[in-house]
């Protein structure tokens, strides 16, 4: 992912860009896995292609339903929308954390937030297409108003309460960290494969 823009469209049309893409990548690469392809893991306690999506549905849950409150709340009070994102300073060091590329820095997610099992059902792939909608939908919402006076309440560190440019970037960047871990799992048990047949 690029620099952030400071411009409000620019922003947007940013995230929503990278949304597409990672729809086009779960189109293309994961809904055509077998069930076995989905759920296997490169090694013991390495997350599968299906446990990937799941963590992200596990928090998308979280998240979504929160992002859509608060943007309705601030169209009922018809703020406008800036011209400008601003960031804070918490949310800028936690979207830089995420970037780096979790070959070079991998972090580890707290255990409610870990998958649910390891032989998950192919809903795993229906629930995150639509997850992938519903924010692409409150990425247009927040276009109607001022994203810097909406906060979000974070559901992992109680008391934080970050603007909505850093909440959309982190879950942005964020979707895009696991989307790369499932490609480089799907990677490696097609090089597996190609060997062994």
């Amino acid at each position: 992912m690029p620099d952030t823009p400071h411009q409000t469209t620019h922003f947007l049309n940013m995230l929503t860009a990278e949304v597409a893409g990672m729809r086009e990548i779960v189109n293309r690469r994961f809904r055509p896995l077998s069930d076995d392809q989905l759920n296997r893991g490169p090694g013991p306690g390495k997350w599968s292609v299906g446990q990937c999506l799941e963590h992200l549905n596990i928090l998308g849950g979280l998240y979504l339903p929160l992002i859509s409150r608060k943007l309705k709340a601030a169209r009922e009070r018809g703020t406008r929308p800036a011209d400008a994102v601003k960031h804070g300073y918490v949310g800028r060091k936690m979207t830089e954390a995420l970037r780096v590329p979790a070959t070079e820095k991998p972090l580890t997610s707290p255990q409610q937030y870990a998958p649910s099992g390891y032989r998950l059902p192919r809903t795993v792939l229906e629930v995150f297409g639509r997850q992938l909608d519903e924010l692409t939908h409150l990425i247009e919402q927040a276009r109607t108003v001022n994203m810097n006076a909406v906060r979000i309440p974070n559901p992992i560190i109680p008391l934080y309460y970050p603007r909505l440019p850093d909440v959309l970037e982190m879950l942005v960047v964020h979707l895009d960290r696991h989307i790369g871990q499932a490609e480089r799992v799907l990677d490696g048990l097609e090089g597996n494969e190609s060997v062994t047949e």
